[in-house]
């Protein structure tokens, strides 16, 4: 991906067939079980591989750590028939997935959702919108958070649709300040039917489905992280040594040298952090979530910091679209956001310390 990545977010292409072939790897259903299609490999190993392809193209690795989340939601929480109808051309990415719960009015508020379904018969009628959503339009699946029952988290469900359905339509194509090898667009539910046999789980289990989801998904995004920090500390490092200033490398300039040495040690840091949480998840520990969301806050915010110093140690090259520093900068912005914000990380973690 290292290759393509500068001309993915200038022109701002979706690389598919890139995708597939990584699905071809076992990478479009990393921890789902194999009987339809998936890998079936750990949280553990899974941190592992979304790192080390985020050091070649962050914005489409995130993608497809969303992709698996839906894969897995689906795997987990679906009946026998949903999973052998929908897990197996997922897992080969010859369909793509996107999950559907923030609106334009419930983005940390995720159960105060508005969109509603209700019930006719075999059918949910579903009505409303989805905002900020990775892939949309250009998915084929989406995995939707909807109101079936009364107020709060008790009332949510979770139906998966289909591209072409009905009465599903989308806005448009967003400009993002980086994630721009993925379409973000407004998803539309207009009068739209859908089988309830297309609920995944009970009603009113969605909430905890799209939770338990989202406690992956935060792995994820924080391991994507750490492979954009990683692969910063390579490009300061190199550029260090390579730049002279005041006749004699950047590299022997004592501030700059411990400089770098704390970005690496916060990097090993971070990476511990996020593959502890990771083994807890795996293992259902009853610390699990929390450890994830500490795992995200720390490992976004941190990681976050290593790739600005990073550009800020390129100097004005850093700031310049030939340096690929800048672009990790732009596309690990946003994870300091999106699977719930680092501020209602630090609200999970605190209710956790001082709840009984």
């Amino acid at each position: 991906m290292a290759p393509h990545m500068a001309e993915w977010d200038e022109k701002e292409i979706f690389p598919v067939e890139t995708m597939r072939k990584a699905a071809q790897l076992g990478f479009g259903g990393i921890y789902v079980k194999p009987d339809v299609g998936g890998s079936g490999l750990s949280r553990l190993d899974t941190s592992i591989i979304f790192e080390a392809l985020s050091t070649g193209c962050t914005s489409t690795t995130a993608y497809m750590s969303i992709h698996n989340m839906c894969v897995w939601m689906i795997d987990t929480f679906g009946n026998e028939e949903q999973r052998h109808r929908f897990c197996p051309s997922l897992c080969s990415m010859e369909k793509f997935a996107s999950y559907c719960l923030t609106e334009p009015g419930s983005g940390s508020d995720a159960a105060s959702l508005l969109t509603s379904a209700q019930r006719k018969g075999d059918t949910y009628v579903l009505n409303g919108s989805k905002a900020f959503i990775s892939g949309g339009g250009d998915t084929d699946v989406y995995v939707v958070m909807c109101r079936t029952g009364g107020p709060g988290p008790k009332g949510i469900s979770c139906l998966v649709l289909e591209k072409g359905t009905p009465g599903l339509s989308f806005g448009k194509k967003e400009k993002k300040v980086g994630w721009n090898s993925q379409p973000t667009r407004a998803v539309i539910f207009e009068d739209c039917v859908v089988p309830v046999g297309n609920r995944l789980g009970a009603e009113g289990q969605g909430f905890s489905i799209a939770m338990k989801g989202l406690n992956g998904g935060r792995i994820n995004i924080a391991s994507c992280s750490l492979g954009a920090a990683h692969a910063s500390v390579l490009l300061a490092q190199e550029h260090l040594t390579v730049r002279k200033q005041f006749g004699e490398p950047l590299a022997n300039n004592q501030y700059l040298r411990f400089g770098l040495a704390e970005m690496a040690t916060r990097l090993v840091a971070a990476r511990l952090m996020v593959r502890n949480a990771a083994r807890a998840l795996q293992e259902g520990r009853e610390d699990a979530a929390v450890l994830c969301s500490m795992a995200k806050l720390f490992a976004t915010d941190e990681c976050f910091a290593i790739c600005n110093q990073a550009l800020q140690m390129h100097g004005g090259y850093g700031y310049l679209k030939d340096y690929a520093v800048q672009q990790f900068v732009r596309d690990i912005r946003v994870h300091q956001i999106l699977e719930g914000t680092n501020e209602v990380m630090r609200m999970i973690v605190a209710r956790n310390l001082l709840q009984g």
